[in-house]
């Protein structure tokens, strides 16, 4: 397939870049508005709930009782706290990001609110980028990475208003895309301009596409496995009683000389009050494994589209391109992703781990292969 390639409009250009300027902006707005949010959530409401979980759910590493016959002292077994497997605390879900703190839940309305306006900028900004070449938005990395940031964005506010519990995805969201939209700014843009023939083809439509909206799912799926392993390790100290006074008590009774045991209760202590107001680990666990596994099957179609480009385009399906084989490994750390979560003894926090590898590689698929690495995806530019 041949086109006439049209000159780039200036105009349109330079809209698309003072739109992305000012969804930055909102977008910065939107993420102190979310600190907001957190700094003001209800904090005796949820040392009171602490609190009342520890009481109920401790189990006091030794006890001992004695019993009054023969006049022989009779010891319990002590019992031995381990990790729980993932579902079996019976632990609730936070309160979210606000508490139970109306000024807490203002801001945060307000940062949804900030969130949605920026994502309109943004997505203007994409539109006028496209209709400055009449192409699709994403033929270099400068613009994969805006048109990857909307569609994350995109993702999020879809779950909203699918009524899922997931505005504590605000906070990580925001600080994700300025992060995503500075580097594209400052590191990755490139002038709005036409492409090599190669790249004239309907399928840059179908496989960048799937590719991008593949991306900002696994993002997700990610950024709920980080929060799974944060909070799972909070709930393990929340049943054996060392969080809030129990942890203040674990602290004074440690060694000077254990450092990094101490580094590590001082790092909880300031940290306990945020997480404890995130969904339940084993909410959070099943959140992630089923973005995971929903978006897999499209992970795995973008690497069909991308060998049937492939042929059309150089005449082979495979041909051990850098770029191909990190799409290939990716796929397979997620393949090992879900089948550790359906394999015994590999659910939870190991499944966890593979998770966040296979989404490294992704990532590395991405900036790494394409700045580091010289190969058939190079010609499209930074």
């Amino acid at each position: 397939m041949t086109s006439i390639a049209a000159a780039a409009n200036e105009n349109l250009a330079n809209i698309s870049n003072v739109l992305i300027y000012s969804a930055m902006a909102v977008y910065t707005l939107a993420f102190l508005a979310h600190i907001a949010e957190w700094v003001f959530g209800s904090r005796s409401a949820v040392g009171r709930t602490a609190a009342a979980l520890t009481v109920e759910a401790q189990a006091p590493a030794a006890a001992a009782k004695a019993a009054q016959g023969g006049g022989t002292a009779v010891l319990e077994r002590p019992k031995v706290v381990t990790r729980s497997a993932v579902g079996s605390r019976d632990i609730p879900d936070g309160p979210g990001a606000a508490g139970t703190s109306e000024k807490g839940d203002v801001y945060g309305r307000i940062a949804i609110s900030l969130t949605v306006l920026a994502f309109l900028l943004h997505a203007g900004a994409v539109l006028t980028r496209a209709l400055s070449v009449e192409r699709a938005p994403w033929g270099n990395m400068y613009e994969f990475s805006t048109t990857f940031g909307m569609v994350v964005v995109a993702v999020y506010l879809g779950l909203l208003v699918a009524k899922k519990n997931v505005r504590w995805l605000g906070l990580p969201l925001t600080t994700t895309i300025l992060l995503d939209l500075g580097l594209a700014l400052s590191v990755l843009y490139t002038d709005s301009d036409q492409l090599v023939p190669a790249l004239h083809s309907y399928w840059l439509w179908i496989h960048v596409s799937c590719a991008i909206l593949s991306g900002a799912a696994l993002w997700v799926g990610a950024c709920s496995t980080l929060m799974y392993l944060i909070r799972d390790g909070y709930e393990a100290r929340l049943v054996i009683g060392r969080t809030g006074a129990g942890l203040d008590r674990y602290l004074a009774e440690l060694p000077q000389d254990r450092k990094y045991a101490r580094l590590k209760a001082k790092i909880a202590r300031g940290t306990d009050n945020p997480v404890s107001r995130l969904p339940a680990a084993a909410t959070l666990d099943k959140f992630a494994y089923r973005i995971n596994a929903t978006v897999f099957p499209l992970w795995t179609f973008t690497i069909v589209a991308g060998a049937i480009w492939a042929e059309a385009a150089w005449g082979r399906y495979w041909g051990w391109d850098p770029k191909e084989v990190w799409s290939f490994i990716t796929w397979v750390a997620y393949a090992c992703y879900l089948h550790a979560r359906a394999t015994a003894g590999w659910k939870g926090r190991k499944a966890a781990y593979i998770a966040l590898a296979a989404f490294a590689c992704y990532i590395f698929n991405y900036y790494g292969v394409n700045i580091f690495v010289t190969g058939k995806h190079s010609y499209a530019g930074v």
